[in-house]
């Protein structure tokens, strides 16, 4: 583990980090990437609806591209957070609590778990990429057969991101806490963004923190 790694670990401890962003900004991967650098769990909230016991219900929300009500999102999340088998880990969430409302809930529940929220990620990206990652996701086909990915649920998504989600970071920015990264770099290249960001917050958080005596 090299000395920034180091540095963010002792900053982030067993908190969490939480990543914002567009479709196809790459939320799952750049999360998957900090879980395993920092011996963390990847805490997907599309991941976590999908393994929701009433899978007719959540499919017929989440293939119409709505989003699931905040009693029932916050019904099926906030359990997890608490599950023994995270504790005295740290976090990476993928868009856990994106519906304006949630933001509240979602700290609370962090703090109250172990894992308090360090620093929010938003992953930036147009829109026009976001359709032109769509495109050519279409001709790999390296999505699987996921029944959100259609045209009129991006657009959905889109719409309820600018309306219900926009909301949420700037909650986290008035806060302080959030940490912007150009979405478009190479998945590598964002990593490393996301990592000297972090850096400098974890930085200067260690440099607040009071030392106790001799």
């Amino acid at each position: 583990m090299d000395i920034k790694t180091q540095k963010i670990s002792e900053w982030l401890g067993t908190g969490s980090i939480n990543i914002f962003g567009r479709p196809f900004a790459g939320k799952d991967t750049q999360g998957s990437e900090l879980a395993d650098i920092f011996g963390g769990v990847l805490v997907a909230g599309g991941d976590i609806l999908r393994h929701y016991h009433n899978q007719e219900e959540i499919e017929q929300i989440m293939s119409a591209g709505g989003i699931i009500p905040s009693d029932l999102y916050l019904k099926i999340v906030l359990p997890f957070l608490s599950r023994p088998d995270l504790n005295g880990k740290p976090l990476i969430l993928s868009s856990v609590g994106r519906l304006q409302g949630e933001e509240h809930t979602i700290m609370e529940a962090t703090t109250s778990s172990g894992h308090p929220i360090k620093a929010v990620v938003l992953l930036q990206l147009t829109e026009e990429e976001v359709w032109r990652r769509f495109d050519a996701s279409l001709v790999s086909h390296d999505r699987g057969d996921r029944a959100d990915d259609h045209r009129q649920v991006i657009k959905n998504r889109l719409h309820k991101f600018q309306n219900k989600t926009v909301p949420v970071i700037e909650f986290y920015r008035d806060k302080g806490m959030l940490i912007e990264v150009d979405g478009t770099l190479s998945p590598e290249e964002v990593t490393k963004e996301i990592l000297d960001s972090l850096t400098s917050r974890a930085l200067l958080d260690l440099s607040k923190a009071p030392t106790l005596p001799d």
